[in-house]
């Protein structure tokens, strides 16, 4: 039975890339959803600025892409944190290959 768990354990990380994949593209639409609402909070729009809007000033366009890539890094690391605890809590291997266990 060791030697089982262990061959099991080898595979995790290859078996994790596509759910980490499935997760990454939920986190993105839900980070998506987010920057908007955020934007809309941050400044009553319903469109943030693009970088080719040429009725936006720099300073509204850099905001907005700040804005944008702090709510997408945030999402992202929750997304992929919480898959990893969820694979090492269903087969006691960090989708790493990591097998200290440490959080």
């Amino acid at each position: 039975m060791n030697k089982m768990k262990l061959k099991r354990k080898g595979k995790v990380p290859l078996v994790y890339k596509p759910v980490g994949f499935a997760l990454s593209w939920g986190g993105g639409a839900l980070a998506g959803l987010a920057f908007q609402k955020a934007w809309k909070v941050l400044r009553h729009e319903d469109n943030a600025p693009d970088a080719l809007d040429r009725d936006r000033k720099w300073g509204e366009i850099l905001l907005a892409a700040a804005v944008q890539g702090a709510i997408f890094a945030v999402v992202r690391s929750v997304v992929d944190r919480s898959g990893a605890k969820a694979v090492q809590r269903a087969t006691g291997v960090w989708p790493s290959g990591d097998k200290s266990g440490r959080d």
